[in-house]
């Protein structure tokens, strides 16, 4: 090989080496492309509910709009309502946007099932996720049914996201048995930082968000911290399952008050406010609309003019329209039931105090019932009372078959006898006047 034809493959072996090395450059996988990229941090903080998905669905489409690279998922909660778990797990997998949660301090139940739902799971030292059994209002295991959507709902978030289901079911069924990772049968498996990462549900422990970032190749992009606005705050403390039945019985407790009380005064304004409160909640957490409140004002309009109109026709619909409404601003029905009863037992209570121990009345039944009489000592009389007759003595003019006419002093009366029949022309004495009614007796005839 001559010098010209070696300096030539020289050239052509470093050109190659250089395409080489590009192809590698592109096709080797990347955690982050700094320039231009945005990330959004997003919090999941105290407890899961209803208010938290409204939150959480404007953060996922603000990220969707800017089109970020990722979402990272600030996660720092006990649990919550599982319909409100679910229908974050749905937002969370419907997205296109990289979902990712870093667990720091505690992703329990709720706050479990919404981090399988997302791509990847980073944790804090020290902290846990699982512990997610399905319990009722009152502490207590939820029924069969329950039990087994939830079940299966774990398992199903974990598959989706590519993780051992064993593990996710063991969080929510204490039937399975896993003591190699503290979770022999009888207790539910809550696992640790550096237990998550053993068995593939977290990708690594970072101290904080920082770190993270760093680790993903983000530290140069944009970072935007989405946060609560004051309304989505309020939604989410009104729509509590805690809060709800006490609102409601704050409103119920109110507006019997009112009902006894001149005027409209503070009983009536915190009932009021109490449901305004209530739907306003409901309306910015987007489990109610305008019509939810148009059929509630509907059904109130309906029960204050049954005071007004014949029959009970008004009242009933006026009752049914409320109650629909409370219903159709729930997702939940057994919570929302349980939330009515509570504040009709709390009415009812109030009604009886009101009777009973202070003796109070409607004063709204004042002003459309008439409550004055016409009474004989205020002057009233329905008949002209015939009282100085009795004791009075006459004659029958006419046969008493008991009633007929007599004359006395020259007057003739209309009268009945005490139930004899009495001849024509026979003597008679006046022993009762009852109003228009007077009774007359027979005196005997002693010449005969």
């Amino acid at each position: 090989m001559g010098e010209g034809e070696g300096l030539r493959f020289r050239r052509i072996l470093i050109i190659f080496s250089f395409l080489f090395a590009c192809i590698l450059m592109v096709g080797a996988p990347s955690k982050g492309n700094t320039d231009n990229e945005i990330i959004y941090i997003v919090p999941i903080h105290e407890t899961v509910e209803n208010g938290l998905y409204a939150f959480l669905n404007r953060a996922v489409q603000m990220a969707e709009e800017d089109q970020a690279s990722a979402i990272i998922f600030d996660i720092n909660t006990p649990g919550g309502t599982v319909d409100a778990a679910g229908k974050i797990g749905k937002l969370l997998t419907s997205t296109n946007l990289k979902t990712i949660s870093f667990v720091n301090n505690q992703a329990l139940s709720a706050g479990a099932y919404i981090s399988l739902n997302t791509d990847e799971i980073y944790m804090v030292p020290g902290s846990t996720i699982g512990s997610a059994a399905i319990i009722d209002q009152q502490g207590n295991t939820a029924g069969k049914k329950a039990e087994s959507y939830w079940f299966a709902a774990m398992e199903e978030a974990a598959k989706q996201t590519k993780r051992d289901p064993i593990y996710a079911l063991a969080m929510a069924d204490e039937s399975v048995h896993l003591p190699e990772v503290g979770a022999p049968k009888g207790k539910l498996l809550t696992l640790g930082a550096d237990q998550a990462e053993k068995v593939g549900y977290s990708k690594g422990t970072f101290n904080n968000i920082d770190e993270l970032l760093k680790y993903l190749g983000y530290e140069n992009a944009e970072v935007h911290k989405v946060e609560e606005s004051f309304a989505e705050k309020i939604a989410r403390f009104i729509t509590h399952p805690v809060v709800i039945p006490i609102l409601l019985s704050i409103a119920s407790l109110g507006l019997v008050i009112e009902l006894y009380s001149p005027g409209f005064g503070v009983p009536g304004f915190m009932g009021l406010t109490a449901l305004l409160l209530f739907f306003y909640g409901h309306l910015v957490a987007g489990l109610a609309g305008y019509e939810t409140l148009i059929l509630f004002i509907i059904g109130i309009g309906l029960i204050i003019a049954e005071f007004f109109l014949p029959g009970a026709v008004a009242g009933v619909l006026g009752v049914a329209a409320v109650l629909g409404s409370l219903f159709l601003a729930s997702e939940n029905v057994i919570h929302m039931g349980i939330s009515i009863l509570i504040a009709i037992g709390v009415a009812i209570l109030a009604l009886i105090l009101m009777v009973k121990v202070f003796g109070k009345k409607m004063s709204i039944f004042k002003k459309i019932i008439l409550t004055d009489a016409t009474k004989t000592e205020e002057g009233y009389v329905s008949n002209k009372s015939r009282l100085e007759l009795i004791g009075l003595e006459g004659y029958t003019l006419t046969a008493l078959r008991p009633s007929g006419t007599v004359v006395i002093e020259d007057e003739r009366i209309d009268v009945v006898s005490e139930g004899e029949f009495i001849l024509k022309d026979a003597r008679v004495r006046v022993v009762k006047a009852e109003g228009s009614r007077i009774v007359v007796r027979e005196i005997p005839n002693l010449d005969k």
